[in-house]
């Protein structure tokens, strides 16, 4: 029996179904990566598997005693208690008493002399979690703060948002979850934290669920795609890269589908106006096919629009944008920048890269001219023109409405030179005429991405800023917006954690190193990657225990050498030299091999065979994948 089964779930906010006779199984082990448009219904499903919304209609079936953990997107701004407080609250109200008992003890750790009225309560409490078998719930407590490499005596409150989610990730973890429930567990971290997520949920045993719109976070992950499209929810087992391009054959087939409806009920439709005639043919199985050919038309949900982008590219910067000479900013004994030097020319995409609250914004104000330098000189162009896309969302008055944030109020806004009515500029982004009377406060997160998207486009600037852009945007806002920004012609500074998105984007970065130090490389994450210094040739005392810089993650397309050996040609052994000259074959072979799967699970018949058949060709596949890139690597290493 499966871990958790839906069968014909149905759900309705209003007259469109939001879950439309959902089926889903879900097995222990499994890593299921949740997609969908922003507003689809991804977290309305997650809560109720969660049970904390019950669906309309249709079955919601758990093997006996499964244990159910979410995750929930947002997390919270205020919480009382210490770090041990707010895991131990997972457990219910056993927790209150363990976090009472953690909490006398440390009291007691540190009374001077006899206390009695405090040895009175903590033998109270402690009889309280004898009787109740707490200790063994005490020490998992204790091994998940260990294991999440969290302070258990740190205020909640005083932690960053990355060690705050990391916090309420150990409060699911702690119950010992046999399906953990992630809603956009990546929003908000720095690439390190997410690289700590990853590895953690890698070495997690249990069933796992998540939503993401992080590509390379459900690449690493996910072992099967669901999708949720128009109330239907569609399964793609294998790998993120194999779900696009069977996902991109399915939509071809569904327009040419549509197209031949279509083309069908045009045809039936002059028929049965030709009145009399048709009449006398009394043919009512063709009236009744009408019919029908009508209701699906009526029925039938188009796949939601795409975010039209557009950037007036008219009024150009001078060829250097910013010129920073040796500029060091500190706050107080903490030096932010060091003696960092670098030349903007007009055109370049620059993404920045560290730790959260490492001073990404400092170098932003300092490039634009925001604030000065306790050190050096900052020398900003000619012509330059700044936007700003702010994560906060400080130029949004949640009191306002869409369409005044956007046209201050006016009914038009200008963009490349021509009038638009605020209702068809806004349609662009998605927002209908009755959502954009309606007031900021009332938005998604995704909405209000796409509303400053909005605000920022309808205005001109050849320096763009972004921060965090990619947070809350749906995978088909962000990759449109990928294009956009791949095409805009003017300068931009780019501080966001999206791996695949720093790639498909800038053309050089900018990484905090360490005390201070910026360092400056071309291309991006993955170059990065590539040409990093090593942690020891870095660091002038030895370590590699550096504040701030951003570890990567190991993958298998590194190199498992540092650029200062990998600059030393070695000999090859005779082994290794045998091996190179097999590789090419090798890899031919893997390839054939993955090509011949791929075909298997693209066969529209694949999945009318026994479940065992199934998952035997989806592991063989996935297998596959893993040896072809190895091989790669292992043919770079060598070559």
């Amino acid at each position: 029996m499966p871990l958790v089964d839906l069968k014909q779930l149905s759900l309705h906010y209003g007259t469109t179904p939001l879950l439309d006779r959902v089926n889903l199984t879900l097995e222990r082990d499994e890593r299921v990566a949740l997609l969908g448009r922003n507003g689809s219904g991804k977290s309305t499903l997650l809560k109720i598997l969660a049970a904390e919304i019950r669906a309309d209609d249709g079955e919601l079936n758990f093997q006996s005693g499964v244990r159910v953990a979410r995750l929930h997107q947002e997390v919270p701004a205020q919480m009382a208690g210490t770090v041990f407080d707010v895991v131990a609250a997972g457990l219910g109200d056993l927790g209150t008493t363990i976090s009472r008992f953690h909490e006398l003890g440390q009291r007691l750790a540190v009374a001077a002399g006899d206390e009695p009225q405090l040895l009175q309560q903590f033998s109270e409490v402690q009889h309280t979690l004898e009787s109740a078998d707490g200790w063994e719930l005490n020490h998992r407590v204790e091994a998940v703060i260990s294991r999440l490499g969290l302070v258990a005596e740190i205020p909640f409150n005083a932690l960053s948002g990355g060690f705050r989610r990391r916090v309420m990730l150990g409060q699911a973890l702690v119950q010992e979850p046999d399906l953990l429930l992630l809603d956009e567990p990546t929003n908000h971290l720095d690439i390190e934290s997410i690289h700590w997520l990853e590895e953690s949920l890698l070495g997690w045993r249990g069933t796992l669920l998540f939503i993401s719109h992080d590509r390379s976070f459900i690449e690493r992950l996910a072992t099967r795609i669901i999708e949720l499209d128009r109330g239907h929810l569609t399964s793609w087992p294998g790998s993120f890269s194999l779900y696009l391009r069977r996902k991109d054959e399915a939509l071809a087939a569904e327009a040419t589908a549509n197209a031949h409806e279509d083309k069908r009920l045009a045809q039936e439709e002059i028929w049965i106006r030709q009145g009399i005639k048709a009449r006398r043919t009394r043919n009512e199985g063709r009236v009744r096919q009408l019919k029908q050919l009508r209701e699906a038309r009526q029925q039938r949900r188009e796949r939601l629009g795409s975010v039209s982008l557009t950037v007036d590219n008219r009024h150009s910067s001078g060829q250097k944008v910013a010129v920073l000479q040796r500029v060091s900013k500190s706050y107080g004994e903490e030096t932010v920048i060091r003696d960092f030097s670098t030349t903007i020319q007009r055109g370049d995409k620059i993404g920045i890269l560290g730790r959260n609250g490492v001073g990404k914004s400092t170098l932003i104000k300092l490039i634009v001219g925001e604030i000065t330098a306790d050190t050096g000189s900052t020398t900003l162009g000619s012509r330059v023109e700044v936007a700003y896309f702010d994560q906060n969302r400080d130029q949004l008055n949640p009191e306002a409405t869409v369409g005044e944030s956007v046209a201050d109020g006016g009914d038009h806004v200008t963009i490349g030179g021509k009038s638009r009515h605020i209702i068809g500029y806004l349609g662009d982004f998605l927002f209908t005429p009755a959502r954009v009377r309606s007031p900021v406060r009332s938005l998604s997160g995704g909405e209000c991405n796409r509303l400053l998207l909005a605000r920022l486009f309808s205005r001109p600037f050849n320096l763009l800023v972004m921060d965090e852009p990619t947070n809350d945007l749906d995978m088909d806002t962000l990759e449109l917006l990928e294009e956009m920004l791949f095409n805009y012609e003017g300068t931009l500074l780019l501080v966001s954690h999206d791996r695949t998105f720093l790639d498909n984007v800038v053309t050089s970065t900018l990484v905090f190193e360490g005390e201070g130090r910026v360092g400056e490389y071309v291309g991006g994450y993955r170059d990065w990657l590539r040409q990093r210094p090593s942690p020891v040739a870095a660091d002038g005392a030895g370590s590699d225990k550096r504040k701030d810089v951003v570890p990567p993650p190991a993958t298998v397309n590194e190199s498992k050498h540092s650029p200062a050996t990998e600059g030393r040609a070695r000999k090859l052994s005779y082994n290794d030299q045998r091996e190179l000259k097999q590789l090419p074959q090798r890899i031919e072979t893997l390839e054939a091999e993955l090509e011949q799967l791929q075909q298997q699970l693209a066969s529209s018949d694949f999945y009318r065979q026994q479940q065992e058949e199934i998952d035997r060709v989806t592991a063989a596949l996935q297998a596959t994948e893993v040896q072809l890139q190895q091989a790669y690597a292992r043919w770079e290493e060598l070559e």
